[in-house]
């Protein structure tokens, strides 16, 4: 004799406890919450971060059928994994390390189900859960590393396609000059803009695609190489269309719509791939056939209902947060420590037998590295080349906006680095690159100085701010660079003497403008 199929639901006492669950979840997490909308905001890159945790609400509701037919197995792997995600996001709460939060966050939200559910009855909505990893954005160091490469790399691609359509064409850096007009690659053409959307777009059609995991992962990764050759592409077509047209062709409402045209293209390519897909390999199907969302049966008038039995992990996990909550607000919340210092518009021009002089940088590069007080000096002596003092303070780090690295810049501004290399200076390690420019050969030093500390390792930097922010309640530093052109008939050896011996001048005088 057959059994009636089973409903399982939960009673009000049920609910109540998961919506007061996670009622703590969002106080607990609602600075690095905030933090994440207004990423979202100010970078483009992002703002499709609104509709994602829509699009995973939708895709968990769209299997509550087969959610309800589930005999729930509560898991205590899912109270671990939220007990050690709340360590994580209590040191992100005391370091200000908002990317340990935000994944934290997702990584109680995947504990909360685990206990409450069960594997069996994840399963089927793990990949809308795991979407949320798309609303995240990286943290502003690695996004600006990425940033400069992809607009290097989209710059000489362009430059590839415009000298395809018989135009002359001159590469410096990422200005792709024209003669009668500049083209610079700015950030907001490095194809970031397409990247992050993108990829969340195309995890979005992998989740819709009901085919092997090979073809799945190659839509999802192919969105890379879209991406580039794409945003390569734009700029090429703004390359010719001014061209031929003038440069209104590069400026204003054109050029967002041809943004937008573009980021249609991108996604019209993901859908021809995966149309080729469905039609090679060993699951041959039609693409109407496995392209779309599950249906699944809803449960029939004859099913007797259930009300789930409350879960013991998912009641100690509220206890926990409850605990985690308390003691986030608890928290003593001191003001940053920022050690007094003097301001770099005080430094000496004359240091021994160095004369300085003061230069200054644009206000929109001032507001782009995000710095608090910077030095931008040339000193020289009675003979030899002169030597470009720059050092850029940050009195916070919390946020993620720290010093840009010379390595990542330098391309940008035309320079090609010829040599790198880690050198010891007595105690002071510094990175010592060689760059050139056509005819031109330039020597520059440059390190990390910060609280105390002089690093050459960027990694080992971010480390150290890192422990400086849990233990010290500091993340105040500093880029400290020397630059010195390489004269005609002059070697290497000469132009590392003199920053050298300009070093050794300058180290004294810099604790006084960068605390230690």
């Amino acid at each position: 004799m057959n059994k009636n199929p089973v409903l399982w639901k939960f009673d009000y006492r049920y609910l109540a406890l998961i919506s007061f669950g996670l009622l703590l979840l969002l106080f607990a997490f609602a600075g690095g919450l905030q933090e994440l909308v207004v990423r979202w905001d100010k970078q483009e890159e992002y703002s499709h971060g609104y509709i994602l945790p829509f699009i995973t609400l939708y895709f968990i509701w769209q299997r509550k059928n087969l959610i309800q037919r589930s005999g729930f197995s509560p898991s205590w792997m899912g109270f671990g994994i939220v007990f050690l995600a709340l360590i994580v996001f209590l040191v992100g709460e005391i370091s200000a390390l908002y990317i340990l939060i935000h994944y934290a966050f997702i990584a109680v939200l995947m504990g909360i189900a685990l206990a409450i559910m069960g594997w069996p009855a994840v399963k089927p909505v793990i990949v809308p859960i795991l979407l949320l990893i798309f609303t995240i954005p990286l943290p502003y160091f690695l996004e600006a590393s990425l940033s400069a490469n992809l607009q290097l790399l989209s710059s000489k691609m362009g430059v590839y396609f415009i000298r395809w359509c018989q135009i002359p064409v001159y590469l410096e850096g990422n200005i792709i000059d024209l003669g009668s007009y500049k083209l610079q690659v700015v950030e907001a053409c490095s194809g970031l803009r397409y990247l992050f959307p993108l990829m969340s777009l195309g995890f979005i059609c992998a989740y819709l695609y009901d085919t092997t995991f090979w073809k799945r992962a190659l839509v999802v990764l192919s969105t890379i190489p879209i991406t580039l050759f794409m945003n390569s592409f734009r700029i090429a077509m703004i390359g010719v269309l001014v061209d031929n047209w003038g440069n209104a062709m590069a400026e204003g409402f054109l050029h967002d719509f041809e943004g937008w045209v573009v980021f249609m293209a991108c996604l019209g390519i993901l859908i021809v791939e995966m149309l080729v897909l469905a039609r090679i390999g060993e699951d041959r199907r039609p693409f109407a056939e496995i392209f779309g969302l599950t249906a699944d049966q809803p449960a029939s008038a004859a099913a007797e209902v259930k009300i789930r039995p409350l879960s013991r992990p998912f009641s100690a996990i509220v206890a926990v947060l409850a605990v985690a909550t308390v003691t986030v607000f608890s928290i003593d919340k001191r003001d940053e420590v920022f050690p007094e210092r003097k301001s770099f518009p005080l430094f000496p021009m004359q240091l021994s037998s160095w004369q300085g002089r003061h230069t200054s940088m644009e206000d929109t590069v001032i507001n782009k590295l995000g710095l608090s007080d910077y030095i931008l000096a040339d000193f020289k002596q009675d003979q030899g080349a002169p030597v470009n003092l720059y050092a850029a303070y940050y009195a916070s780090q919390r946020k993620g906006i720290s010093p840009h690295s010379p390595r990542v810049c330098i391309p940008g501004g035309g320079w090609q680095i010829a040599d790198i290399e880690r050198k010891d200076l007595g105690h002071l390690a510094v990175n010592r690159i060689v760059i050139k420019k056509g005819e031109m050969t330039q020597l520059v030093y440059y390190w990390f100085q910060q609280r105390g500390r002089s690093l050459a390792n960027e990694y080992l930097m971010k480390w150290y701010l890192f422990k400086d922010a849990l233990l010290l309640n500091r993340t105040d530093g500093a880029l400290v660079r020397l630059t010195t052109m390489v004269n005609p008939g002059e070697n290497l050896d000469l132009a590392d003497q003199r920053l050298q011996v300009f070093a050794k001048e300058v180290l004294p005088v810099l604790p006084q403008y960068i605390p230690e």
